[in-house]
């Protein structure tokens, strides 16, 4: 049954919402109380030590962080040829390397089920990069990289299922993002996602035994990623902080299976030529809070010269 929706302003563009979600009721500044009884969420103590702070945009004045409140993630990560990956990537950045010619991409898809913005799914084609102004690559970048601490990352493909989050995640971020339909289902047994073309096919699809989980009590392990992308000709970073409340990892995962269709996501995965799945990382109990794009220097990387 279709759900009511209202219309909102985003910067110009007029965007369908949930009618009575979070962003419908709250514009951005959610009650942390309100959100604290619903009996998804685990609670809100990341939240409220992270106040808000109001900022212009490209897509209108917005309070940031965007905070996530319950949301599930699986990351699938290869590796591919660095000059694979450096004909993808932008003259100013340079792929993060395991070894001499190899870099690391990565499949990934999300579920957001209680956010400021309300519900949607999302999945990515991204590649690890250098911190944008570093110039050799540092042993403490590459061990707190592998480790999934700081990451940094960019990303070519970046499609979601609702419009709020497409036109945000677009004009105020920068990133590739479209509408398409997109299925994600992750629990402490399986990971599943189904991602479709504009004409309804399967584009790209994962499927695997979800790790064993290890719980974390909330604040004991947040980690970080740093993502690059340009919003009109100048270069922006944008930071996502991750508390991390049940997860699990498995090296060369055996049985996952990813199946390429055709669809733009298909399309940037083969263009970096990945080779070996090397890990599975899933999340199925997190919170999020994605801080707005801020101007950053870029240099020109030396690997590139």
């Amino acid at each position: 049954m279709p759900q009511d929706t209202v219309t909102v302003d985003l910067g110009g563009r007029a965007v369908d919402v949930p009618k009575g979600g979070l962003y419908d009721r709250y514009r951005m500044d959610t009650d942390l109380d309100a959100v604290a009884a619903d009996p998804r969420v685990s609670g809100v103590d990341f939240f409220r030590r992270l106040p808000k702070t109001r900022v212009d945009s490209p897509i209108g004045p917005t309070l940031t962080p965007n905070f996530y409140y319950r949301i599930a993630t699986a990351r699938l990560t290869l590796t591919a040829p660095s000059r694979a990956i450096r004909r993808r990537l932008p003259g100013e950045l340079s792929p993060l390397e395991v070894a001499p010619g190899l870099g690391l991409v990565s499949v990934m898809v999300f579920r957001y089920d209680v956010c400021d913005i309300d519900f949607y799914t999302e999945a990515a084609v991204g590649v690890a990069v250098r911190p944008a102004r570093h110039g050799r690559l540092g042993f403490f970048d590459l061990v707190t990289g592998l480790k999934n601490e700081h990451l940094h990352s960019y990303v070519l493909s970046l499609p979601v299922s609702s419009d709020i989050a497409q036109v945000r995640g677009h004009d105020g971020y920068g990133f590739p993002k479209w509408v398409t339909g997109l299925d994600v289902d992750i629990d402490a047994e399986r990971t599943e996602a189904r991602i479709a073309n504009d004409r309804g096919e399967t584009d790209l699809a994962l499927s695997a035994a979800t790790p064993r989980q290890t719980t974390h009590k909330s604040g004991e392990q947040v980690s970080s990623l740093t993502s690059y992308t340009t919003i009109g000709d100048a270069w922006h970073a944008t930071l996502s902080q991750t508390n991390v409340l049940s997860a699990g990892s498995t090296t060369f995962p055996r049985g996952a299976g990813l199946r390429l269709g055709e669809g733009r996501l298909s399309d940037d995965l083969r263009s970096l030529g990945p080779r070996k799945p090397i890990r599975l990382d899933v999340m199925t109990e997190g919170q999020l809070a994605l801080h707005m794009p801020v101007p950053t220097s870029v240099r020109e990387q030396e690997a590139r010269k």
